[in-house]
């Protein structure tokens, strides 16, 4: 019966400021994995040092030629692939194209999907073709920092506006900017996460954030999180270190928390998404007086610690992680 048991790993750590952050996802979903069905591993990867820990403490380095480990004198193959790292490398479609080479199947999309939503200006010109709201923003690439100037920001995008860095998984380096005497500050510290910053537009409004998975024979949009903070915005303090009210089920109409779920679900299928995304949006008033929904951020390795988003609107939509993680596994051999 052992033996039948698929042979999971949880893929965690990568390269960026949220390397930790990532290892303890990869702790709540182990926790939520059913032992009795997979034989789940951690594989904490941070460079070229890929090791997978092992039941008895220690750790053993993965081959990377075939993904594979060596528990005492057995080599062990991985059968399916969980990706949880925020950031490079698992989140902008590099590990996605190392796991396609090795016909393992991994949890989230493709490898174009993965780097569209890893660059955030990209993404929002491409969802915007499709009549999805977003706020307006500018993009500056290290070295062409002149090529957009002040006026242009002022013009385009307004103050107060988001400094952040467009293509990393992080919270580290975004900055509300209120002036323009602190605008090349902000510029400075997005630059050193990233090579391209993205100037975006401030929106006045309630942030939610919505999870959604498919699989071939259901559709599932989970209930809404309303995020409350006293920050001047949802930083990594706020997300990371309890300055934040999350509010599950968000405190929001009826017809607008369906708009929401309907406009989370059109952006699985434009995207062709696989396994568990979180979509992050700012309502604000429309000019006729109702409610215009404004994409923010799509999450294509949303945090899974058990106080985390999607464990949250889990529990609250009367569902279990467990089941959940089964079906996004088991869809893939389906």
């Amino acid at each position: 019966m052992t033996e039948s048991k698929r042979t999971i790993a949880i893929v965690c750590g990568g390269d960026s400021s949220e390397h930790d952050v990532s290892l303890r996802s990869a702790q709540g979903i182990y926790s939520f994995f059913d032992k009795e069905r997979y034989n789940v591993y951690v594989v904490d990867i941070k460079g070229l040092d890929w090791h997978v820990n092992l039941p008895d403490g220690t750790t053993a380095r993965i081959d990377k030629n075939d993904f594979s480990f060596k528990e005492g004198e057995v080599r062990k193959q991985f059968d399916y692939a969980y990706i949880t790292i925020h950031g490079t490398p698992g989140e902008n479609g590099i590990l996605q194209g190392y796991f396609e080479l090795m016909d393992i199947p991994y949890s989230t999309s493709g490898v174009l999907i993965e780097a569209l939503t890893f660059d955030k200006f990209v993404l929002n010109q491409y969802l915007r073709s499709y009549g999805v709201s977003v706020a307006e923003s500018l993009l500056i690439r290290r070295g062409c920092e002149h090529l957009v100037s002040d006026d242009d920001i002022m013009s385009r995008v307004g103050m107060p506006c988001f400094v952040k860095p467009a293509n990393d998984g992080s919270s580290f380096g975004v900055s509300k900017v209120k002036n323009l005497d602190q605008l090349a500050p902000a510029i400075r510290k997005a630059m050193m996460e990233s090579d391209e910053v993205m100037v975006e537009q401030y929106l006045d409004g309630m942030e939610i954030s919505i999870g959604c998975y498919k699989t071939r024979d259901k559709e599932v949009v989970l209930p809404a999180t309303e995020v409350v903070t006293s920050n001047e915005f949802f930083d990594y303090d706020a997300k990371y270190n309890g300055q934040v009210q999350e509010i599950t089920p968000a405190r929001i109409p009826s017809d607008v928390a369906e708009r929401v779920a309907r406009l989370t679900s059109t952006i699985y299928d434009i995207l062709h998404c696989n396994g568990i995304i979180r979509i992050d949006y700012i309502l604000t008033p429309n000019d006729e007086g109702g409610v215009r929904i404004n994409m923010l951020e799509v999450n294509t390795t949303p945090g899974m610690t058990p106080t985390s988003f999607i464990p949250q609107q889990v529990r609250a939509a009367g569902l279990n992680m467990t089941d959940v993680l089964a079906d996004i596994v088991e869809n893939q051999f389906a």
